[in-house]
């Protein structure tokens, strides 16, 4: 049975990993403006050979999302980077920092991160 696409929903894709290709897209690609992401001190992808390098709490490259500054799970995210030493501070998210997706799309999606095959 093949699964219908709605907004939220996210779509896992084959990939090149030597591509610079999203590892999933969805229609939650859209506008995130005036919502909220973890901004932290640079960080490289953890994926062999990526030379990537995060600015913000990422997914495949994309950066994550929240729609609520208070959410539970931005605050978890934010103190685990804390825990790591990435000094995490949450910021409005603006285009400029790049493509984002929804936290929430993100684990729907099976939380999938570059570098990592099923």
């Amino acid at each position: 049975m093949e699964s219908e696409l709605r907004p939220g929903a996210a779509v896992l894709s084959d990939v090149d990993l030597e591509s610079d290709e999203k590892l999933w897209e969805g229609e939650d690609d859209g506008d995130h403006g005036g919502w909220f992401c973890v901004r932290t001190d640079p960080f490289p992808c953890p994926a062999e050979g990526c030379t990537f390098v995060a600015d913000f709490m990422t997914a495949a490259h994309l950066v994550l999302v929240w729609e609520e500054r208070d959410d539970p799970n931005l605050l978890w995210h934010a103190q685990r980077a804390k825990e790591v030493g990435r000094n995490p501070r949450i910021v409005d998210y603006e285009r400029g920092f790049g493509p984002s997706a929804s936290y929430y799309a993100w684990e729907a999606a099976g939380r999938p991160v570059h570098g990592v095959k099923r």
